[in-house]
């Protein structure tokens, strides 16, 4: 009879988690409920199998069969992961691994930041890792843009400056612009973090009186990061990064 490789590794990750158990048991750590214990065995399972996003899981019964737990912690269990979108639950199609996105995190960090009691002090703290993120991967933008012209994101800069110009804002370039540069690098993290940490500014950005010469300033602080970077200038980048920053951060503290 054929073996189920499936059913092993299912079996051996329970096994796993059960000298967990019984570890905490002895050095008097609490011990995990079934719920929870059920999670991390399918969120052990899809690295073991090296699952991907769009991959089907086991059914609800072989989980059970194979896990066993009862049917209502399984069903508990993935409704946290759903939550968590490590899981996709798809109506009379079964289970798969979700897309793994950053949505959990932003929607976490955004009830957070407005929770916080100064809004304007967590604005402070969201555009210092902002800050401190496109500083990290200064480098690896250089050496992708460096030595080349890049039409579409000097029509992007263009666009900046002619909205500034008439005293709109340019969210949407702004974003494309950020998201263009880290997506050249390769770097995947980086893209989805600073996706991610752009969401939370705007979500929890108060109402600034942002006026015509710091909406200038800021479009003309995005062409400035542009050229230093096609000049592979990775100082003058630098500079330029925080450059960018500075109208709001001048805004933040008239505020504060």
């Amino acid at each position: 009879m054929a073996e189920n490789p499936q059913r092993e590794s299912i079996e051996s990750i329970v096994a796993q988690l059960e000298r967990t158990a019984s570890v905490r048991r002895r050095v008097g750590v609490p011990v995990i409920n079934r719920a929870e214990a059920t999670m991390e065995a399918i969120e052990q399972y899809i690295l073991a199998s090296n699952l991907r996003p769009g991959d089907p899981l086991p059914t609800e019964a072989e989980l059970c069969a194979d896990l066993g737990v009862s049917r209502s912690s399984v069903r508990e269990a993935l409704r946290k992961l759903q939550a968590l979108d490590i899981v996709a639950v798809r109506q009379g199609r079964g289970t798969y691994v979700g897309e793994l996105s950053m949505s959990p995190f932003v929607k976490t960090m955004v009830l957070r930041a407005s929770m916080a009691a100064d809004s304007i002090e967590s604005l402070c703290e969201v555009v210092a890792v902002r800050q401190i993120l496109e500083l990290g991967i200064a480098a690896e933008v250089v050496a992708d843009l460096g030595g080349q012209h890049h039409e579409d994101l000097h029509e992007l800069v263009n666009r900046m400056i002619e909205k500034a110009d008439a005293g709109k804002k340019f969210l949407e370039e702004d974003i494309a612009f950020h998201q263009r540069l880290v997506a050249g690098t390769g770097n995947a993290l980086m893209e989805q973090l600073t996706g991610a940490m752009w969401m939370v500014h705007m979500a929890v950005v108060p109402q600034l009186p942002t006026g015509e010469a710091s909406l200038l300033a800021t479009a003309h602080n995005h062409k400035k990061m542009l050229e230093a970077a096609e000049s592979g200038d990775l100082e003058a980048y630098k500079a330029a990064i925080h450059d960018h920053y500075q109208p709001l951060l001048d805004i933040l503290q008239q505020v504060s």
